[in-house]
């Protein structure tokens, strides 16, 4: 019974880790007026019939904060990744020169900003719904254990214990979510 509820707690843990480990992942595609090859990297191109990551098929790089530089490793996936790009409708017009694709990122409205700032919070506001389920599982396996014999005071004590766990996931979160803005919202 004692192990069940460190077993509970332990997988409650490891999916609030997780939950941060998606939100950086998710908030890293967020754009912010700066280029990144994270905007495009789960853009998916046909690679002789199969659909690949770009990142699989060329070489993303930034020459300088508003242009995105992907060079492919065969010219024949030049028009393969071009139409990839017009595809995934991100309002990125690439340009093909023969040797590798250009994109000139354009600067954003503030309205833009605005909803993408909001789009940061919603995601933020999901991982703290994952670790408040995260955190009834693991409560629900405190109270089972002080229901099976597992001392109530020492059972006070884990869900505190949880509780300043899930607390400090929270902030971590709050701090990502913010820096995001702050990353977003500069002009």
């Amino acid at each position: 019974m004692e192990q069940e509820m460190i077993n509970e707690i332990k997988q409650s843990i490891i999916s609030m880790e997780d939950a941060v480990e998606r939100l950086k992942k998710e908030l890293s595609k967020i754009r912010t007026g700066k280029a990144s090859p994270s905007m495009i990297s789960d853009i998916l191109v046909d690679y002789y019939g199969t659909m690949t990551p770009l990142s699989q098929v060329a070489n993303v790089s930034t020459p300088d904060s508003k242009t995105l530089s992907i060079q492919p490793w065969e010219k024949s996936m030049l028009g393969p990744i071009e139409k990839a790009i017009f595809e995934a409708n991100m309002g990125l017009t690439p340009m093909n020169n023969g040797e590798l694709v250009m994109i000139t990122i354009p600067p954003l409205t503030e309205d833009r900003r605005k909803q993408m700032a909001k789009q940061g919070k919603a995601l933020g506001e999901d991982a703290k719904v994952s670790f408040r389920t995260a955190r009834q599982k693991a409560m629900s396996a405190v109270k089972k254990a002080v229901k099976d014999g597992f001392p109530e005071d020492m059972g006070k004590d884990k869900e505190a214990e949880i509780q300043k766990t899930i607390s400090g996931f929270s902030n971590k979160v709050d701090e990502l979510v913010a820096a995001k803005e702050k990353d977003i919202l500069t002009v």
